[in-house]
């Protein structure tokens, strides 16, 4: 990289990491929680990789206060979690679960106490199952239930909690959940119904927007975290990176899998008119004030970012996809190790959206386990986190305005269809005796936290771990 003047990320910048619900807590049918579509897929066998389920995972329900002091031992400023809403609301509506809402009332007291910044995500995929029975996300009033959810959580949270995430990922939940069929609740609907799912899941985010401005007790601050569907230009000529933008706002055909369809309603008011005409008669109809509902004012644009796709420019002015060198870095899910994707997905969202973004997750798995000297050496994170860091420090001092960075994940947990194959975690965690092990990751990032992220450009992460032992000892 060329010389970088100010080596900080921007004062006042959020260092956080982010959670599931349904991954890290366990206690699937504890003290009143009804079940969630996850709950119901994970016990049909050939689903989830090794047949696992989330029924145990970390156990964080009932470890969340030794989980927030490792949390502080991290350093960190801010902590991304989700509520399961079965847990508070087992059938989706009307009773609420005391003992649920109780948890979540402790979770965020215990954050406080610890210096960390709960920033809630309200729905993180797992829907509850009752309402699957009633017709799930396709039903008239599925954007309705949403709203009385959330209007629960602001009633008994807004009063300490100022940050808020409506939606995690609807190109998956939507996309995997109930067109594909490979996550829960397993639906292989047709386009048409798929569509309706994913008009109505936006409706369901405006809803809830304006059920936090009404409601909250604190000034909040709202968002969202889609994918970061991110396309990067293979060569630096101007041609390439026009293709690269114009990638990431397009619109595939017969696919969910895209920035726009998704952001543009939200943002613009609007479906972008490239989707209009490739869907067709598959279009939901759409109400008259359904557009008014569905882009209620945000204050950032969170999305999730991990690899991307190189592109080059095609003959008709479009793009094309590029090949990368025969055995370029993939990480265990064999997505692409590219660290600029984090520049100009970031780069692309804000300039068509004009919204501060917050990078909402962000992360590698690796083969981690631990050592014969009790530690976890997973040096290929460190590298991981430091290159994709600095390409967010490098579209920061080209404008953009990022706001935070959310490490994903605080701990290794439950990986949806993969089960426990995968671990995103800073932590370690033995499933079977729930042991905690903090990586060298996880003092790496002490370390970028510390410093603001000076260290990514003046430190080895290899030297980090041993660097920041040692300060914690002294």
């Amino acid at each position: 990289m060329t010389e970088i003047e100010n080596k900080t990320f921007p004062d006042g910048f959020t260092w956080g990491a982010a959670t599931a619900a349904y991954q890290i807590e366990g206690a699937w049918n504890a003290d009143g929680k009804g079940p969630s579509v996850w709950d119901a897929y994970t016990q049909q066998k050939g689903k989830i990789w090794d047949n696992d389920s989330g029924a145990v995972a970390c156990d964080h329900y009932h470890r969340y206060a030794s989980d927030v002091k490792l949390m502080g031992e991290l350093g960190l400023q801010a902590y991304r979690m989700s509520i399961s809403w079965p847990r508070v609301m087992p059938e989706g509506t009307g009773a609420v679960n005391q003992a649920g809402l109780d948890f979540y009332d402790r979770l965020v007291d215990e954050l406080l106490e610890a210096g960390i910044n709960p920033w809630v995500t309200l729905f993180h995929w797992d829907y509850p199952l009752a309402l699957d029975y009633k017709g799930g996300w396709l039903a008239e009033d599925s954007p309705r239930w949403f709203a009385d959810y959330t209007k629960v959580i602001i009633d008994r949270l807004s009063d300490r909690v100022t940050n808020w995430i409506t939606l995690n990922e609807p190109q998956c939940f939507v996309g995997l959940g109930h067109h594909q069929g490979t996550h829960a609740p397993g639906h292989k609907l047709g386009l048409a119904k798929a569509l309706r799912v994913a008009h109505n899941s936006l409706l369901a985010h405006g809803h809830a927007v304006s059920v936090i401005r009404a409601h909250s007790q604190l000034p909040a601050s709202i968002g969202w975290a889609p994918v970061g569907n991110a396309y990067t230009p293979a060569t630096n000529s101007p041609a390439d990176e026009a293709a690269a933008m114009k990638a990431m706002g397009a619109v595939f055909d017969n696919s969910l899998w895209n920035n726009t369809w998704w952001a543009d309603p939200v943002v613009l008011g609007s479906y972008p008119e490239e989707g209009l005409k490739l869907y067709g008669d598959a279009m939901p109809k759409i109400g008259p004030d359904d557009m008014a509902i569905i882009s209620q004012p945000i204050d950032f644009y969170g999305c999730n970012i991990y690899t991307g796709m190189p592109c080059r420019a095609g003959d008709d002015s479009g793009f094309v996809d590029a090949e990368m060198p025969s055995g370029s870095p993939r990480n265990l899910f064999m997505w692409r190790v590219l660290p600029e994707a984090i520049y100009w997905c970031s780069k692309f969202l804000s300039e068509r959206y004009n919204l501060p973004i917050v990078i909402t997750e962000n992360g590698v798995t690796c083969h981690d386990w631990v050592s014969l000297d009790g530690k976890v050496h997973d040096s290929q994170r460190l590298d991981f986190m430091t290159r994709y860091l600095q390409q967010l420090h490098r579209v920061i001092d080209d404008g953009v305005d990022v706001r935070g960075y959310f490490h994903w994940s605080l701990m290794d947990n439950f990986e949806w269809a993969e089960g426990y194959k995968h671990r995103f975690g800073l932590i370690h965690v033995d499933f079977e005796t729930q042991q905690r092990t903090l990586k060298d990751s996880a003092s790496w990032y002490r370390r970028i936290i510390d410093s603001n992220g000076a260290c990514i450009f003046d430190e080895s992460p290899h030297a980090a771990p041993q660097m920041v032992e040692d300060a914690l000892i002294q």
